[in-house]
């Protein structure tokens, strides 16, 4: 709490940068039913007007993304980092393949496809299925990665919510960051939060939490209210 009091002191200085599913909208079965609650956006109007840069780094597209935060003057970054950098069309192609003939919604985000099988019947059993595809993936030369109820399929492009966050930050000029996330695609961004000058790790709890973003966090929240009470005091 100390580096939180440290990191508000100088909000001219600093930068909010957070994750959207699972910290700021809380989860929903499908993806297209999130929603940020209307508080939690009037909260971050506020922040946009006192930090030097409020950021968004989601899974989700940067339209869409943009779209579900709703809010003007928060940078966003996209598909973990990745549309911040050039996908070869090899790897896009490989990626269709790996994922080709699943019994799941799969989302095709331009430079990564995700496979949502969070309202399937049998998870257990998705989740064998899954393993399939994530290591024919791998023997591809994608990376597969599992989320909270989502297989993410990706190129094997250096990118990430650490490089993101780190671009944002640079960009900005910025060495002092609070971010939040909820999810193992998170840890990669606590780890650039770690080489700042101030850097505040929140993790948002859930029963689908990692314990290695417990672990690694400064703080930790029981989920999307009790983060809105913390963005609060900011």
């Amino acid at each position: 709490m100390d580096l939180l009091e440290r990191l508000c002191a100088e909000p001219d200085r600093a930068a909010i940068v957070l994750d959207v599913d699972g910290v700021l909208a809380p989860i929903a079965p499908r993806p297209e039913d999130s929603a940020v609650p209307g508080e939690t956006r009037e909260v971050l109007h506020g922040l946009v007007a006192r930090y030097a840069l409020v950021g968004a780094v989601s899974g989700r597209t940067t339209a869409d993304a943009t779209r579900l935060v709703g809010v003007p003057g928060i940078q966003v970054a996209g598909t973990h980092g990745l549309e911040l950098e050039t996908v070869p069309a090899v790897w896009v192609r490989a990626m269709h393949e790996a994922a080709g003939g699943v019994r799941w919604r799969v989302e095709d985000k331009g430079v990564a496809l995700a496979i949502h099988y969070r309202d399937a019947d049998d998870e257990y059993a998705a989740l064998a299925e899954l393993e399939v595809v994530a290591a024919r993936a791998r023997e591809a030369g994608l990376h597969a990665r599992f989320g909270r109820k989502v297989l993410e399929l990706l190129p094997p492009v250096d990118a990430n919510k650490g490089t993101a966050l780190r671009r944002l930050l640079a960009r900005a000029g910025l060495s002092r960051a609070l971010y939040a996330g909820d999810d193992t695609t998170d840890l990669d961004a606590f780890g650039a939060v770690a080489e700042l000058e101030i850097g505040v790790r929140v993790a948002v709890d859930s029963p689908e939490a990692p314990p290695a973003l417990r672990a690694n966090a400064d703080i930790l929240v029981s989920g999307p209210p009790a983060f809105l009470e913390l963005l609060k005091r900011l």
